[in-house]
């Protein structure tokens, strides 16, 4: 599969996606980001804003395994990566895959589960594995955790710690639609649209996993002048000399915004990254990796007005 073939499998990707949910293009390009940069994606927003629709309609457009899991409060680390049972014919234990075992895994509502079983995806999402009684074992490929979380000043939600926020590569916002994008959810549901069925939709897999892997190869083909790169470092250590931030951006929080915006510029058809992709990728791979200080947080003052103040004062290259 050579390179053009994959940008236009993974355009029909978006199209097809496009077919279920009105209105998310930013949310569906930033899912196929993920997808292509060997990520993951945390998808926010209030209830009834399709983030699981949104997720589902990905999962039907591709031809890979996809698995579900629903965060629950008395769900078990175990539930979600494993577990050892005995054989009593083997007289042994063996292991039983959980559903991380898969290429796309949809982790709904993962802040609505108490900080343990959230870790058990810790290794699974940074190492592609799952370590049991001391073996590991390897995750497919490609693999990708898509998760949806209610903001957390909702009742009944776990904050997700700064080590797991730090494992998403991008968090993306799913806002309240437009008018017109109402009327036209509306529209198709007076048309017999049903959320619970994409087939009726038409939904179909325009996709396969060496697609992705295709694409994968050529994203990490952009090539990225030193004077980019540069300009991410800047970005990283202004962030960390932020009065306002207790946490910056983190190293391995640069490397995602190199590679967030190699995905952009290869979306975008060019095989070179400009500093416009840089500032383009910037808010959905930065702002979720930022702490603000309490006075900060006190004042109302949002991580997204930080980043902007801080990338109007560095130097664009030229």
């Amino acid at each position: 599969m050579n390179e053009p073939d994959s940008l236009d499998a993974l355009l029909r990707v978006h199209a097809e996606v496009g077919k279920a949910v009105v209105g998310a293009d930013g949310a569906i390009t930033g899912l196929i980001i993920g997808l292509i940069t060997r990520g993951h994606v945390l998808l926010e927003g209030v209830p009834g804003t399709a983030k699981t629709l949104l997720v589902r309609a990905l999962a039907k457009s591709l031809d890979i395994d996809t698995k579900r899991v629903q965060f629950t409060p008395d769900l078990m680390p175990g539930d979600v990566t494993g577990s050892l049972l005995y054989d009593r014919g083997a007289s042994e234990f063996r292991f039983r895959p959980g559903p991380v075992f898969t290429n796309l895994l949809l982790a709904d509502e993962i802040n609505r589960t108490p900080p343990k079983t959230q870790a058990a995806l810790l290794e699974a999402m940074a190492e592609r594995q799952v370590s049991v009684d001391g073996e590991a074992k390897p995750l497919p490929t490609p693999f990708m955790v898509a998760a949806t979380q209610n903001p957390i000043e909702y009742e009944g939600t776990y904050p997700l710690p700064e080590a797991q926020l730090d494992r998403f590569m991008l968090k993306v916002r799913m806002d309240l639609p437009s008018r017109d994008q109402e009327i036209e959810i509306l529209n198709r549901h007076t048309h017999g649209f049903d959320a619970a069925d994409l087939d009726a939709a038409g939904l179909k897999a325009v996709a396969s996993a060496s697609d992705i892997e295709a694409a994968i190869r050529a994203v990490a083909a952009v090539e990225v002048h030193p004077q980019v790169q540069a300009y991410i470092v800047d970005i990283a250590r202004a962030t960390r000399q932020t009065p306002s931030l207790s946490l910056g951006l983190s190293p391995r929080g640069g490397t995602a915004l190199l590679a967030t915006a190699r995905a952009w510029a290869w979306l975008s058809g060019r095989n070179f990254v400009t500093p416009d992709d840089v500032k383009r990728m910037a808010p959905t791979t930065i702002t979720h990796r930022l702490a603000l200080r309490p006075e900060a947080e006190l004042e109302g003052v949002a991580p997204e007005s930080i980043l902007q103040t801080v990338m109007d004062s560095i130097p664009v290259p030229r």
